[in-house]
């Protein structure tokens, strides 16, 4: 289910986000594991993202200069559930609205490609919440919560 490779220029009133280039594409082991680590998310393996990465439902990369500095992706099971996952941004390149750009990008997918009763989750850190309340997400409770296992 890996993504296709197509690109586009990013429109936005701030010139600086003009010069990142917006790049449908699983980044690879190396790049993701670098942005998860300098974005402040937790650690993967080279052998759980080799496992991972390439079940990916959709996934864009920002690329600024030749490198990859943001990157978000879509999981799930291609018809009832999906998980927006991995957003992250090179803090050198935070506060230009890039993350706005990512999950622009992955909810557009969705809006044309999941069926109606799909169900997209995420799990907002911290203040990034506000962001996604912006493109139609809701706190889920106390109806119910998020939880996880590490194993």
């Amino acid at each position: 289910m890996a993504s296709q490779n197509r690109s586009k220029q990013l429109d936005n009133n701030n010139s600086e986000a003009g010069d990142y280039l917006l790049v449908v594409g699983t980044p690879d082991i190396k790049t993701y594991r670098r942005l998860r680590s300098i974005a402040g998310m937790s650690e993967k393996t080279v052998e759980a993202a080799a496992l991972g990465l390439p079940n990916t439902i959709y996934a864009v990369t920002l690329i600024w200069n030749g490198e990859t500095v943001g990157m978000g992706r879509i999981i799930g099971d291609g018809g009832c559930f999906y998980q927006i996952t991995d957003i992250a941004v090179d803090p050198d390149h935070q506060g230009k609205g890039l993350g706005k750009k990512i999950i622009e990008a992955l909810v557009g997918h969705l809006r044309a490609t999941a069926p109606e009763t799909a169900y997209v989750s995420l799990i907002a850190d911290g203040p990034a919440r506000h962001l996604y309340e912006k493109f139609g997400f809701e706190a889920t409770a106390p109806a119910s919560i998020g939880m996880a296992l590490q194993l």
